[in-house]
């Protein structure tokens, strides 16, 4: 079976999704199809991710990640306010434990008032008004921050879309991608979609699907774990909103932090170890294909020579709790193994240069018949629907 379109989005995660939506509000002549590999939507990144929305606080003013970030949470909330999303904006702190830290959360303190978030720097009175149990010297209060259903926006996105005439396949993994004069056949596991334009959302495969579409990419997607805990219901009490560390600049991860859920509960993680899949959720779960692919490229082992302290202790975290609980006491030293039983784990598609830099900001890469998300962590959920914006803008130059 065949089946014709303006534009095929392939991947549907919330930044698919968000594009799809936004085809059909701001042109809804257009015909959609979205191909998703799996039998659900938001199967990885978006539906692990531990829902916070982000205030844009720590990103390079002026980058993709900082504009996109404070456009897309407005819109986000807009839209949960609309659609009735679970969420809520409950405020963050970023917490400096000892004197050495303190240049940092300066840093990041004129960042975002360079971004235009609303924050302001507290002294421990204050810090303890906010989070009685939190440990720290000072720290940056951010209001704007919030949590929210990642899931349920997905789910109210893909409505929309089908009420605007697009069309969602799920179980359609894309296995070829053909250029036919001005159009673009794709090979799925569902069937075949011939469209116009193509959009590539795939996240963890974001690289081999531009590659599949015939452009080299500028970057490879190494995946990274992350690993959570969730707080038993009578220790919930140390963490009222989110509590996050100072994080590490020469590190992309933000470190071990405390995150109140949307649906209930607190999740405390996340660590940051090599997967040795792409979708590698448990330590044991091993693709040879996908490790090879990771150890054997240049980027990657510049990026370990770098960086193998760091790595080491990372991977020690991970198989062992009592580390994982020493990392959390840094923040709430009321913090025991008792209090915590193991939540899912994530993995992050984090793209790779070859000289062994992390790819830090957003990345789109594209050409006259497609255009591919190659790099799209963190916060691409917050900002997902002027990403999706974005690339609506993008698509309209080659109609």
């Amino acid at each position: 079976m065949t089946t014709e379109c303006d534009v095929a989005i392939i991947g549907g995660g919330i930044v698919g999704l968000a594009t799809g939506y936004q085809l059909g509000r701001l042109d809804p002549g257009k015909k959609v199809v979205v191909l998703e590999k799996e039998a659900a939507l938001a199967a990885h990144q978006t539906g692990r991710n531990s829902g916070v929305i982000h205030s844009g606080i720590y990103y390079k003013p002026g980058s993709l990640k900082a504009v996109n970030c404070r456009e897309g949470r407005k819109a986000l909330i807009e839209f949960c306010q609309q659609e009735g999303v679970a969420h809520e904006i409950c405020g963050k702190v970023i917490v400096a434990v000892d004197e050495k830290e303190l240049p940092a959360l300066e840093r990041i303190y004129e960042r975002g008032q360079a971004n235009g978030v609303t924050c302001e720097i507290i002294g421990r009175e204050q810090l303890h008004e906010l989070e009685p149990y939190s440990a720290g010297i000072r720290a940056i209060h951010v209001p704007d921050a919030g949590i929210v259903d990642y899931r349920g926006v997905c789910a109210k996105l893909a409505a929309r879309i089908e009420q605007a005439g697009g069309t969602i396949i799920t179980n359609a993994r894309v296995t070829a991608i053909h250029g036919e004069g001005d159009r673009t056949r794709l090979v799925s596991t569902a069937g075949e979609v011939v469209a116009k334009l193509v959009v590539n959302c795939t996240g963890l495969f974001a690289d081999r699907v531009t590659a599949l579409g015939g452009m080299t990419p500028p970057a490879k997607i190494v995946p990274f774990r992350g690993e959570y805990y969730e707080l038993v219901p009578e220790a919930e009490k140390f963490c009222r909103n989110l509590i996050y560390p100072v994080p590490d600049p020469d590190f992309p991860f933000l470190g071990v932090h405390f995150t109140r859920m949307a649906l209930g509960g607190v999740e405390c993680g996340p660590n940051a170890v090599l997967a040795f899949a792409r979708e590698g959720y448990h330590l044991s779960d091993i693709n040879l294909h996908d490790l090879a692919e990771s150890l054997t490229y240049p980027g990657f082992l510049r990026l370990a020579s770098r960086n193998w302290r760091m790595g080491m202790g990372e991977l020690w975290r991970s198989m062992s709790k009592g580390a994982f609980v020493k990392a959390l006491t840094r923040l709430i030293p009321e913090i025991r193994t008792e209090h915590l039983h193991t939540a899912p784990a994530g993995v992050r598609a984090q793209a790779l240069a070859p000289d062994g830099s992390l790819v830090d900001d957003f990345s789109i890469v594209e050409n006259d018949r497609i255009v591919n998300v190659l790099n799209a962590p963190s916060p691409a959920a917050t900002a997902s629907l002027n990403i999706g914006r974005l690339i609506v803008d993008r698509l309209a130059k080659h109609f």
